[in-house]
């Protein structure tokens, strides 16, 4: 079982000393690349300025096929086979090919971490420096430890880069939601520039709270006030806050002898801002080099190369992504509603739904996933 040594106050002792691997960022990505390096033998710490699941920065929904592929379904709150879209020229009823899952971030948050034998404690990461020989020293607010394997798994902040990447002049999304309880059959979005210029307002239901935000594609729009309306138009309470900066473009994976996965390598999609699933995706690939590295079948240098170039394959792909996030709000409201019509055709939506779900494929996780507490087939390397 995973060791976990949170410290709050008085017991926020100092920590130190050597590592095989140290993971900065316990969230979706960090959390994976821990739970893939079960068993291997590493020593591994696992930093967070936050106990583990504390701190839920997204509106927690993500494909079904996923969340079974990752042995995650306990975590399942509610499944939708449609999705709503609404403009102010009409409203449109997707009936998807594949199904989506909200879920509750602590419950998912504690079933990877019951999976890692990894050491955590709670710290924040301020940067990184030449440690001795080959390793990396992390700089934290409780002291230093190195490792010769360092993964950045913190956020946009892409704190070890030590490169500043900064709002509103950085390439980043900003999203608000609330969480009043309650319930909802759909799961809706709002192509509205009542609530948003550029980006679209959400309401995913969760069983017992419906998730309502707004993101904004443009991170000088504030998004606040109009959370608060369509909050309001929908009849819900303005209550339980949380938001975030959403990367809406891929950064480089490594630099330096630094590994970056999650949104501190942009791996979150532009348009949708669906960040989970590819979360988990890159992280599977990252923990099974690193996992190579440990077990000596690769050097760093090896696994830095790899796991670069896996990450830069994808691409096109994003800027694709990037380049739609860019057009559709440039077209006149009546256009967009067209848009939305013409893609809403069966046909199409299994066509572009299907594609869409291949930029991070479930079967690669139920390929290479690394479930210990359960019985799973062995993985293999990821390059």
């Amino acid at each position: 079982m995973p060791k976990r040594a949170t410290k709050r106050g008085a017991e926020r002792t100092p920590i130190g000393g050597s590592y095989d691997v140290i993971i900065c960022g316990a969230s979706f990505a960090g959390l994976t690349v821990a739970r893939q390096l079960a068993g291997s033998g590493a020593r591994t710490l696992l930093l967070d300025r936050y106990e583990i699941g504390e701190r839920q920065t997204s509106a927690c929904g993500i494909p079904t096929s996923w969340l079974r592929a990752m042995g995650l379904e306990a975590s399942a709150r509610q499944e939708f086979h449609t999705l709503v879209i609404h403009t102010p020229h009409g409203t449109s009823r997707y009936k998807l090919p594949w199904s989506f899952t909200t879920f509750d971030y602590r419950e998912l948050c504690d079933l990877l971490f019951a999976d890692c034998d990894c050491e955590f404690e709670t710290a924040a990461v301020s940067g990184q420096r030449p440690g001795e020989g080959d390793e990396i020293a992390v700089e934290t607010d409780r002291g230093t430890v190195s490792a010769p394997l360092v993964v950045d798994a913190l956020g946009w902040k892409r704190v070890l880069a030590g490169n500043a990447y900064q709002p509103p002049d950085a390439p980043l999304s900003r999203g608000l939601e609330v969480h009043p309880p309650g319930s909802g059959q759909d799961m809706e979005i709002w192509i509205d520039r009542r609530y948003v210029p550029a980006g679209y307002g959400w309401s995913f239901p969760a069983r017992d709270e419906v998730r309502v935000g707004v993101g904004s594609f443009d991170p000088r729009f504030h998004v606040k006030r109009t959370t608060v309306l369509l909050a309001e138009d929908l009849g819900r309470d303005a209550v339980r806050y949380q938001g975030n900066w959403i990367p809406h473009k891929l950064r480089r994976a490594t630099e330096g002898n630094v590994f970056f996965v999650g949104d501190s390598a942009g791996h979150c999609l532009p348009l949708t801002a669906e960040g989970i699933r590819t979360a988990f995706y890159f992280a599977i690939a990252l923990g099974e080099e690193l996992r190579a590295v440990v077990e000596g079948r690769k050097d760093r240098a090896a696994a830095l190369r790899d796991y670069a170039a896996f990450s830069d394959a994808h691409e096109w792909k994003y800027r694709w992504m990037l380049r739609a996030q860019r057009a559709v709000p440039r077209l006149p409201a009546r256009a967009q509603r067209a848009l939305i019509a013409t893609v809403g055709v069966d046909a199409f939506v299994r066509w572009s739904f299907g594609h869409y779900l291949k930029i991070a494929p479930p079967e690669y996780a139920e390929r290479y996933v690394r479930i210990p507490s359960r019985a799973k087939a062995p993985a293999a390397s990821a390059a």
